[in-house]
This record gives C-alpha cells, sequence and structure tokens, in this order.
C-alpha cells in the first residue's frame, strides 16, 4: 500500500470533560468545539480527539508521544506551567536518555500518559 497521509489524530476520553479541556489549553493546544462530547486540540499540523468518555481500562492503558524539537526547553516550559498544582492527578517525569533519543512524560488529570521526545540526528 501506498499511503499519502496528511495527518493521525488519537481519540482519547477524559474522566472530567471540562477540567481535560482546561488542562489542554493551558497546556498550549488550540480547542476546536466539535458538540457537547468531542474537541479538536491541536498544535501546529498536529491534534487529537477530547471525548466526554472515559473507560478506566483504556484511559489508563493510552499513552501519546509527541516528537518535540527540544526536549530540554520543552520540559522547562512544562515546569513553568505548574500543572500539577493546579490539576488533580497530574504528574510530571523528568527527561530520560536513551540511545535513540531523549523524552519526559506527563500524566493528564485523567492519566493519559503523554511522551514529549526528540530523536537523535
Amino acid at each position: 500500500m501506498n499511503h499519502k497521509t496528511l495527518s493521525i489524530r488519537p481519540f482519547i476520553g477524559a474522566a472530567d470533560f471540562e477540567e481535560s479541556k482546561n488542562f489542554y489549553k493551558d497546556l498550549g493546544f488550540e480547542e476546536s468545539v466539535l458538540g457537547n462530547e468531542m474537541s479538536y486540540f491541536k498544535t501546529g499540523g498536529t491534534g487529537f480527539y477530547l471525548q466526554r468518555a472515559y473507560v478506566k481500562d483504556w484511559v489508563d492503558n493510552s499513552m501519546i508521544f509527541l516528537e518535540v524539537d527540544d526536549v530540554q526547553r520543552y520540559w522547562n516550559e512544562l515546569n513553568q506551567l505548574n500543572l500539577p498544582a493546579k490539576y488533580k492527578n497530574v504528574r510530571l517525569t523528568g527527561i530520560r536518555n536513551y540511545d535513540w533519543g531523549s523524552e519526559c512524560f506527563l500524566h493528564d488529570p485523567s492519566g493519559i500518559l503523554w511522551h514529549f521526545g526528540a530523536f537523535k540526528k
């Protein structure tokens, strides 16, 4: 198959839809409301759908990798947002370096694990 893709947009759930919407706006994503049950959040040319839906096993096993240009800068900016103080259940984990590159981690208010990483050039 020869794919000519334009984007990939995962669907993620939220234990508290309003709280999660505010969290992602604080994180710097732009919201496009698609209805009472779903919004599209984007940054640059990348985005995802946030749903007013919560299935614990699904959310607890959801991980998203967002490639960034500079993990250290991104980590510094994440820390400045002080999201764990503003949102319960939000956790930050510092930068880890691997053979392939580096990444830091953020759990959203529902428990979805975000990886913010950069590959070695």
